[in-house]
């Protein structure tokens, strides 16, 4: 609400407003207490609705109608350029859609390969449980069940043999 007045003060006048003059003229005009002129004032410098200018030792602060409407302007320019960036591409993105649509028509052999296939994947899935199931008794899990019992025996013989060696097992 501040903002807004102070911007409407702002470009009431066309005229320069010095630190000191901003500081007096906007509690008269607008309303705004003097303690928060400064702080709105910086708030519209920084969104750009107000323009502020150091000359020598001072803050010149302005804005301009015409300012404000060429900013809108552009804004609406940036916006319809992407409405209709976003159009073509939803267009486009339409059109790619109906040409895939055009090899998909539903015709018998597509259905009944698309059962086909469906009926495979399930028969994959039951033969993947099935040689799950006997992977117990395939030769190469035996022969590494072998090893790894080669292995554990070994290394307890090392360790009865170590125990009895140094005495510990009589």
């Amino acid at each position: 609400k501040k903002k807004k007045k102070k911007t409407q003060q702002q470009q009431q006048k066309t005229t320069l407003y010095a630190n000191a003059m901003k500081d007096k003229i906007a509690p008269k005009e607008k309303g705004i207490t003097t303690m928060s002129v400064k702080e709105v004032l910086q708030s519209l410098v920084d969104d750009g609705m107000v323009d502020c200018e150091r000359i020598g030792t001072s803050n010149y602060y302005w804005a301009f109608p015409s300012k404000a409407l060429h900013a809108r302007k552009c804004k609406l320019e940036v916006l319809e350029s992407q409405l209709s960036k976003g159009s073509q591409k939803h267009e486009n993105l339409q059109k790619s859609i109906e040409k895939a649509k055009i090899g998909r028509q539903e015709m018998e052999e597509r259905t009944r390969l698309a059962k086909e296939l469906s009926s495979f994947r399930d028969q994959r899935e039951q033969l993947k449980a099935e040689v799950e199931k006997y992977k117990e008794c395939d030769p190469q899990v035996v022969e590494e069940i072998r090893q790894a019992n080669k292995v554990a025996k070994e290394a307890a013989n090392r360790w009865t043999d170590r125990s009895t060696s140094h005495g510990i097992i009589t």
